[in-house]
């Protein structure tokens, strides 16, 4: 019968505690919401596990010179965008993007980055598979161009690190060439700047802060934090 007490008296201790840690260690509310919002993105992409094995082509599978001079036509949510690349200008940016348009990685990627007067940037795939493909890293170039409205450039995190992301410039961002390193353009918009100053900039920077998880979880992460973003629907060499 003692035994049986002490027993009881023990288990009580224990719920006791349990009853005190959960009062004051329960995740705060945010907290609990960003859990269940990636529990949701979690789920999401497992019941599309299957379609998740990417036809994209990886960079080592890229093969053929970019032209010295090619147009790339951007389908967006907001219309066409025509971008005029000078391979002259930054060789291995302009074969860079040649590659990612022709293996398809630019297409359904969201425009996250919307900053007025400053740049508008993307290159996140939707499939995290398809990232992890492209994350080779280009080296540095000399900045031959003025990162002057309209000019596109890849974006860097430091030296060295080029790899999927870029911008197009809103305005005249000369002090991007002094940066070290300097981003390098390799391209402009000749057709559709209006079209890219009115992309969506609910957002401005906020998405920038969460590009480890829209890199790792995809579009389903990104359309869920990020509703409303515009997108490129496709791009494609064009004549």
């Amino acid at each position: 019968m003692k035994h049986k007490l002490v027993t009881a008296a023990v288990v009580v201790f224990v719920l006791a505690g349990i009853t005190m840690f959960n009062k004051y260690f329960e995740p705060k509310p945010a907290t609990a919401a960003q859990e269940q919002e990636s529990q949701e993105v979690k789920e999401k992409l497992e019941q599309n596990k299957a379609a998740a094995a990417s036809k994209v082509l990886g960079p080592d599978e890229m093969k053929e010179p970019a032209p010295d001079v090619f147009k790339v036509k951007l389908e967006t949510t907001k219309g066409d965008v025509l971008v005029e690349v000078h391979k002259e200008w930054a060789p291995l940016g302009a074969q860079r993007f040649y590659d990612l348009v022709k293996a398809g990685f630019y297409n359904d990627t969201r425009l996250f980055r919307m900053v007025t007067g400053f740049v508008v940037q993307w290159g996140i795939n939707g499939d995290p598979a398809v990232n992890e493909k492209w994350d080779v890293k280009l080296k540095d170039e000399p900045v031959k161009q003025s990162n002057l409205k309209g000019y596109l450039s890849f974006a860097a995190g430091g030296p060295n690190t080029r790899t999927t992301q870029m911008f197009i410039n809103l305005g005249d961002n000369t002090q991007l060439d002094t940066y070290t390193p300097g981003f390098a353009p390799f391209g402009k918009v000749v057709e559709g700047m209006e079209v890219v100053e009115h992309f969506n900039s609910k957002y401005d920077e906020q998405p920038t802060q969460t590009q480890s998880q829209m890199r790792t979880m995809g579009n389903a992460f990104t359309d869920k934090r990020f509703p409303g973003l515009d997108s490129i629907k496709s791009a494609s060499i064009v004549p």
